[in-house]
């Protein structure tokens, strides 16, 4: 699974998804500094990987102005160290029990929420 993370996905969480072996971009290290969130879609696309991210903004982009990105994967955590959003993420793709591709894949505190994208 190829995965891009979102500006506001913790750099050390994104370091250890690399560390662990996962096919992952950041916004930050790939030259798109402060682009906007479709164009974080559209890369992507483009690219065929899957968004992770704390912006909510995604889901109203997909639902309400048409946009289809490959997946996204939203925290929706009120509180964690910069590692914890990695942590918790590399274990949920090790134990490959949750398809996220075509879905808006939303992670709280109490549960994980999927919404197909259409």
């Amino acid at each position: 699974m190829l995965l891009i993370a979102d500006e506001n996905f913790p750099v050390p969480s994104y370091k250890y998804l690399r560390k662990e072996g996962f096919d992952i971009t950041h916004i930050a290290d790939s030259g798109y500094t402060s682009i906007k969130d479709e164009a974080v879609i559209e890369l992507s696309v483009k690219q065929g990987r899957i968004i992770v991210t704390f912006d909510s903004d995604f889901g109203e982009l997909i639902f309400k102005a048409g946009f289809k990105p490959i997946g996204v994967i939203f925290f929706r955590w009120k509180s964690f160290r910069p590692i914890d959003p990695g942590k918790y993420l590399g274990k949920l793709l090790k134990e490959g029990e949750i398809a996220f591709t075509n879905m808006l894949t939303v992670i709280d505190d109490q549960k994980i929420r999927q919404r197909k994208i259409k």
